[in-house]
């Protein structure tokens, strides 16, 4: 969604040095404060076994109250020493300052982003098809969908679709197929029949160039439901399936091998940068939002 915002009307180095430069802004994160332990140096003394009985009596008392006594200091190093052992509270604040949200910049829709270090179940193929389908029919879905559809209706982008209300609808539905296409065939079709992940595992450590590469290769290479790191047919396959479609509601002067290629082109390209504002979304919000 990000990225069809972007996708239209800057080249895509301007688009790329846009999603770079924000980032390099806000790379560093803050580390967490490291554990206290507290030991715990208390022994008991044994008790005499060779006194009188009389003085056994007598010490046998004095050790019972001694060792009432000894308790509370116990239960006191006992509970310093299972502070000691407990994550600091720097570590929840720096978990939520690696933290993806739900949705980036409050509206574009972010449901298939994993926070750093996170370990989650795979998602079974309903669940992929209901990814896409929180992705795809999102209110942003549409409110996206017509603005670009304006751009296109406006820039006369196809002559064929005509002008006027009826134009616009047109230009409307086509890239409205196109969304809802797109993005069923790489985070549900697909997924589901080469058991990949379409979810996007973020990073979140290690360098400004170290992170945009794995987001970039995020493109072509994907987490499998077992775990593994496999060829991303989702996203290759996924965008060829909908470029491929695509020819079957397009003008005739559309479509053809030479314009799907250019589409599936676009829609990697799309994938692409999409992958990076998902990875450095966290940084962004953190220190450029100021949000905790």
């Amino acid at each position: 969604m990000l990225l069809e915002f972007l996708d239209s009307g800057c080249s895509s180095r301007k688009r790329l040095l846009t999603v770079a430069a924000l980032a390099s802004a806000v790379l560093f994160l803050s580390g967490g404060l490291p554990a206290q332990t507290v030991s715990d140096t208390h022994t008991p003394q044994a008790n005499p076994t060779t006194a009188p009985s009389s003085i056994q009596a007598q010490n046998d008392s004095k050790n019972d109250s001694k060792s009432k006594e000894d308790q509370p200091d116990k239960a006191e190093s006992s509970d310093a020493g299972s502070q000691g052992k407990s994550p600091p509270a720097s570590n929840d604040s720096t978990q939520s300052k690696e933290r993806q949200t739900k949705r980036m910049m409050w509206v574009v829709p972010n449901f298939g982003a994993v926070s750093a270090g996170a370990q989650l179940p795979p998602l079974t193929a309903r669940e992929k098809f209901k990814l896409a389908e929180d992705d795809s029919f999102d209110y942003s879905a549409f409110v996206w969908t017509g603005i670009l559809a304006f751009q296109s209706w406006a820039l006369n982008s196809d002559p064929e679709l005509g002008q006027g209300a009826a134009g616009y609808g047109r230009y409307y539905w086509r890239g409205f197929a196109d969304g809802v296409s797109g993005t069923y065939f790489t985070e549900a079709i697909v997924p589901a029949l080469t058991h990949e992940d379409p979810r996007y595992y973020t990073m979140g450590t290690g360098g400004f160039l170290r992170r945009t590469e794995y987001a970039l290769s995020r493109t072509f290479l994907t987490k499998t439901d077992s775990g593994g790191t496999s060829f991303n047919w989702s996203e290759v396959g996924g965008n060829g399936l909908e470029a491929g479609l695509s020819n079957a509601y397009y003008p005739p002067q559309e479509q053809g091998f030479n314009q799907t290629l250019r589409n599936w082109g676009t829609q990697m390209e799309s994938a692409a940068l999409n992958n990076i504002a998902k990875e450095f979304w966290p940084d962004i919000r953190h220190k450029v939002l100021r949000e905790k």
